[in-house]
């Protein structure tokens, strides 16, 4: 699997993949399409605060990793959250997820990563356990 940073002629297959992780179950609800289409023009803005990365075998995206950079006092400095890990299901297994976090950790140097996982996901969660991301005891809240 090949890494590339994604381009302003990726959207249709960014929209099409970003769609289908709202739809896979790995998200607690479905997103407007508007929040898709505005993330991907965030991201031909600027790579400040978040990058999207496609995922490619034999030349055709399988998934795509989304992240957002952060810094934290609590971590000591910045902190990398993998937003979205997302593999087109038939390519799922032999490693590739593995594969993801690893090029995310080396790609993204930060004194924390942090991921969300929706608890009935157990495939994603015995990932994140057996590549030693343990579960962070917060209560998340949100106002929008």
């Amino acid at each position: 699997m090949t890494f590339r940073k994604l381009e302003a002629g990726d959207k249709a297959v960014y929209v099409a993949l970003a769609s289908a992780f709202y739809q896979s179950g790995a998200a607690l609800h479905p997103v407007p399409m508007q929040n898709i289409e505005n993330t991907f023009a965030e991201l031909m803005k600027r790579d400040t605060y978040a990058e999207c990365w496609l995922c490619e075998e034999a030349g055709e995206a399988v998934g795509f990793l989304l992240v957002a950079k952060t810094f934290s006092q609590e971590s000591g400095g910045m902190v990398t959250w993998i937003e979205e890990l997302f593999l087109k299901p038939e390519y799922r297994g032999g490693g590739r997820g593995t594969e993801m976090v690893h090029f995310i950790e080396t790609h993204f140097p930060a004194s924390r990563f942090r991921l969300e996982a929706e608890p009935d996901n157990d495939k994603a969660i015995r990932l994140y356990k057996r590549l030693g991301y343990t579960e962070l005891p917060y209560v998340q809240y949100v106002k929008e």
